[in-house]
């Protein structure tokens, strides 16, 4: 539930298309992390896997923008609960979100 209200007024602003479907990740990440910055780190690559599965197809724009929308969420959510920690958290976004990785 801390989630669904953290993320409503996050994402107030944003088009409906992609406040769906950034939805639509971040529910199924609720159960995947403990803390909101670990849900939303979750959400964003799962979202980021479906694009590179399909790298090419324009059908999976949305996914990329949701997936940038997720992280960038991520992050700010990192930086409101443990700024002393966000550079840490950041760089773990990004090794995991490495293909190779």
């Amino acid at each position: 539930m801390v989630l669904a209200q953290w993320l409503e007024h996050h994402i107030t602003r944003a088009p409906s298309a992609l406040k769906e479907r950034v939805r639509e990740y971040a529910t199924q990440s609720e159960r995947d992390a403990v803390e909101l910055p670990g849900m939303l780190a979750s959400a964003g690559h799962r979202a980021l896997q479906r694009v590179l599965a399909h790298a090419g197809d324009r059908s999976v724009a949305l996914d990329l923008l949701a997936a940038d929308a997720l992280i960038t969420l991520a992050l700010l959510a990192q930086a409101q609960q443990a700024p002393e920690a966000l550079d840490q958290f950041a760089a773990t976004i990004l090794r995991a979100s490495r293909p190779d990785a």
